[in-house]
């Protein structure tokens, strides 16, 4: 399996990068809910429901360990 390219090799990049994805993917399901809503297709609809809170979920854990990883940085600056 080939390693992803990344332009810079910075775990801090990384996790932005996973961050954006989590949130983009969960910004991008309400779009899906709501076809499959006005489809009349819940199946389908509870399955993006699903998937959106999972990606909401990783969101905020990527938030938070941005969020600590940027203060122990600041800190280690001081």
């Amino acid at each position: 399996m080939a390693e992803p390219n990344s332009p810079v090799k910075d775990e801090n990049y990384d996790l932005v990068c996973v961050l954006e994805a989590s949130l983009r993917n969960a910004w991008t399901m309400q779009t899906y809910i709501a076809d499959a809503d006005a489809a009349g297709d819940a199946e389908l609809a509870d399955w993006f429901r699903k998937i959106q809170h999972n990606s909401e979920k990783a969101g905020e854990q990527g938030k938070r360990m941005l969020l600590e990883r940027l203060r122990a940085e600041e800190g280690d600056g001081e």
